[in-house]
């Protein structure tokens, strides 16, 4: 990826990884939800999140999801793991893979959160094989 100089280049270039990695839809809701109070934190999560760290060359976008996986089941933060489970979907994780990782989690971040992270992520594949069958 070419060397980026300026916010607006970062925030850009976030932007369009925001997009892929989540869909444009999706990315383009939260934008367009955001209040005077939250704008600034979307900005700064486009820049920095996706502009800064999923930008970058030194992983491919497949291990920065699971590991993602593997981060928001330690840290108990549902909303987002779903979120990244459709992700992960969109950059190519197989369901497998994404099993895989909510074992390893079960025994370095305890049973009750994969457990969860297990339910969570079979709620987002009815949702993705429901609208595929559409």
């Amino acid at each position: 990826m070419a060397e980026r100089t300026t916010h607006q280049d970062t925030y850009d270039a976030g932007l369009e990884v925001r997009k892929e990695v989540l869909g444009s839809e999706y990315v383009e809701r939260s934008l367009g939800r955001a209040t005077d109070f939250t704008q600034r934190v979307q900005e700064l999560v486009t820049e920095y999140c996706w502009g800064e760290v999923w930008a970058r060359e030194g992983l491919p976008k497949t291990t920065r999801s699971l590991l993602n996986l593997a981060m928001l089941t330690a840290l108990n933060r549902p909303h987002e793991l779903a979120t990244h489970v459709r992700g992960a979907l969109r950059n190519g994780v197989s369901r497998d893979e994404i099993q895989e990782v909510f074992l390893q989690t079960a025994i370095y971040a305890g049973v009750p959160a994969a457990l969860d992270s297990f339910r969570i992520a079979e709620s987002v594949f009815v949702e993705v094989d429901s609208v595929a069958q559409a």
